[in-house]
C-alpha cells in the first residue's frame, strides 16, 4: 500500500454563532492549513468537502467552497457520514492518493450549526434515526446516548459520578485550548448538579452545537518528503457501520461499529491498543468517551471507569485521551469535528501542542463516530 502523509492542518475557532458565511468560515481553516503546509492552491490536485447537508442552507456546498477557495477546475468531492464526515473524508482522500489518481488532496470540514434554530437542529438530528420507525416518536441524540448510559450502568455498575469525572477532565484541557467554545474549569460538584437532559445524562454530560471548520492536507510519499519537514503518516484506517435502528442492535454498552473499525485500523497499522501514545475520541456525551475507552481496547469491557477514576486518561496517565478538551469543551460543528481531532493528533506527533503536549508521542489515534454508532471511523497516525 502506498504511503500517505498529513503535511498541513488548520482549524477555525469553534464558536456558538459565527457572524460570517459558510465560505468565510471554511476559509479560516483552509488558510491556516495552507500556511502550515507552505504550499499554494496550484499544487492541490483535488478537494474533499465534508459536512452534514441537513444543516446547510447552501445546496452542494462543495462547489461553493471550490470556487471561493480558487480550487477550480480540480476535482471536488462531497463526503457525508454525519458527525464522522471529515474522518470519512480523510479515508476518501487517502484512497485517492494511494491509488495514484492524485498527489495532494485537501480535506475540508465545516458546519455552521447556527444557520438554523436550535429546535430545527434537534429535529434534524432526530431524523438521523429511522424516519419511519423511530424519529416520529421524538427520539433525540441525548435520549439515545442515555439509553447506552443505562445499559452500561446496569451491566458494569458505572455511575453518574464516573461520567462526571470525564467532564471534569474535559474542562481541565478545554481551559487551555484557544479554539474551544468552553474554557472554564468545572468541579465535580458542578457537573453532578441534577440538571437532567435525558436521565442519567445532565447538562454537562452533553456537548454543545458549534460553528467551525477544519482542514487537513494529505500528500503522497514523494510529495510529502519533498515539501514537509515533519510529515505525519497515516498508519491505519478502519471503518464500519451498524444498523440505524436500535431494535437491530445486540448491545447497549458499547458501539459495535467502533469496535470493528478499531480492529481493522490496528491490523492495518500493525499495532495494538497498548502502542497508542495519545488519542482523540468522539465524546459527544460523557458515556460516549467511556464506551470508547473499552471499544478501542484501552480497557476491558466494564473497566473504563477505572481509567478515569485513576486519571489514566489525563495527560500524565497511561493513555491520554482528549487533552484538547474534546467535543465536550470544544463544541461539535458536525462536519468539522473529525478534522479537528486529526489536527490535534498531528500537532501532538509533531510536538507542537503547547500546554496540551503529551511527552514523546509517536503514535496517535482518532475515534470519530457518526450518529448513534451508525458510522465508526478509527484512524491511526505515526511519525515514522
Amino acid at each position: 500500500m502506498a504511503k500517505v502523509a498529513v503535511i498541513g492542518v488548520g482549524q477555525s475557532e469553534f464558536v456558538r454563532s459565527y457572524p460570517g458565511s459558510i465560505r468565510e468560515l471554511a476559509f479560516e481553516a483552509y488558510r491556516d492549513a495552507m500556511k502550515d503546509a507552505a504550499i499554494n492552491s496550484e499544487q492541490i490536485d483535488a478537494t474533499v468537502i465534508c459536512s452534514a447537508p441537513e444543516y446547510d442552507k447552501q445546496r452542494t456546498p462543495a462547489g461553493l467552497m471550490a470556487e471561493y477557495l480558487g480550487l477550480n477546475p480540480q476535482p471536488t468531492f462531497y463526503v457525508e457520514s454525519v458527525c464522522s464526515s471529515s474522518s470519512s473524508g480523510l479515508r476518501t482522500a487517502y484512497a485517492l492518493i494511494a491509488s495514484g489518481l492524485h498527489d495532494i488532496v485537501v480535506v475540508l470540514g465545516f458546519q455552521k450549526m447556527s444557520e438554523i434554530t436550535s429546535a430545527d437542529s434537534q429535529e434534524r438530528m432526530g431524523r438521523g434515526a429511522d424516519i419511519q420507525w423511530e424519529a416520529p416518536f421524538g427520539t433525540m441524540m441525548p435520549a439515545y446516548y442515555a439509553l447506552y448510559a443505562r445499559g452500561h450502568f446496569e451491566k458494569y455498575g458505572t455511575t453518574e459520578e464516573d461520567l462526571a469525572l470525564i467532564r471534569v477532565k474535559s474542562s481541565t484541557y478545554g481551559r487551555i485550548n484557544d479554539k474551544a467554545v468552553f474554557r472554564k474549569p468545572l468541579t465535580l460538584e458542578k457537573v453532578l448538579e441534577p440538571n437532567y437532559i435525558a436521565t442519567p445524562l445532565k447538562v454537562f454530560d452533553c456537548c454543545a452545537n458549534a460553528d467551525g471548520s477544519s482542514c487537513i492536507i494529505l500528500a503522497s510519499e514523494e510529495k510529502a518528503k519533498s515539501l514537509c519537514k515533519k510529515p505525519v503518516w497515516i498508519k491505519g484506517l478502519g471503518m464500519a457501520t451498524a444498523p440505524i435502528t436500535m431494535t437491530e442492535r445486540d448491545t447497549f454498552s458499547g458501539l459495535r461499529c467502533a469496535q470493528l473499525a478499531a480492529k481493522r485500523a490496528y491490523q492495518m497499522a500493525g499495532i495494538t491498543p497498548g502502542d497508542v501514545d495519545v488519542a482523540e475520541v468522539h465524546d459527544c456525551f460523557t458515556i460516549a468517551e467511556m464506551m470508547a475507552y473499552e471499544d478501542l481496547g484501552f480497557a476491558e469491557p466494564g473497566k473504563g471507569k477505572d481509567l478515569i477514576r485513576n486519571k489514566e486518561t489525563y495527560k500524565e496517565g497511561k493513555i491520554p485521551v482528549n487533552v484538547d478538551g474534546g467535543l465536550l469543551s470544544k463544541g461539535h460543528p458536525i462536519g468539522a469535528t473529525g478534522g479537528s481531532q486529526i489536527r490535534t493528533i498531528v500537532l501532538q506527533l509533531r510536538s507542537e501542542a503547547g500546554e496540551m503536549q503529551v511527552p514523546n508521542a509517536k503514535i496517535g489515534l482518532v475515534h470519530n463516530i457518526g450518529g448513534v454508532g451508525i458510522y465508526g471511523n478509527v484512524s491511526i497516525f505515526g511519525v515514522e
